[in-house]
């Protein structure tokens, strides 16, 4: 079950990344795209299969519109709203790495976490 999850936020968080990519040379489209990567990081658990899912997707996507065309041009523009698109794609896996629990003592006894 965590596996189809985790499926389903790295495509959940890939097309997140389509969409700011596309819309973030408008102020209210940058705006919008922030706020959805934002609040959705925020508002999944953290954890291996569902925070950082969502932000690899998310990252990886983003990474991959930066190559630049076969025209010769770029995707995310030289501006603002480019940099911050490129930023975001820089903290959203510091907070998601950041955030993930912290493992728990394994009792000597058991051998059990």
């Amino acid at each position: 079950m965590r596996l189809l999850a985790a499926v389903g936020l790295l495509v959940v968080g890939a097309v997140t990344g389509i969409a700011a990519v596309a819309v973030h040379d408008r102020v209210w489209g940058f705006v919008l795209a922030a706020a959805a990567t934002v609040v959705t990081t925020l508002a999944l658990p953290p954890g291996w299969w569902s925070r950082l899912a969502f932000a690899i997707g998310w990252v990886a996507m983003v990474g991959w519109l930066t190559i630049p065309r076969p025209e010769g041009d770029y995707l995310i523009s030289q501006d603002w709203q480019g940099y911050s698109v490129l930023g975001i794609a820089l903290l959203l896996p510091i907070v998601a790495v950041g955030t993930l629990p912290r493992p728990r003592p394994r009792d000597p006894r058991t051998g059990t976490p």
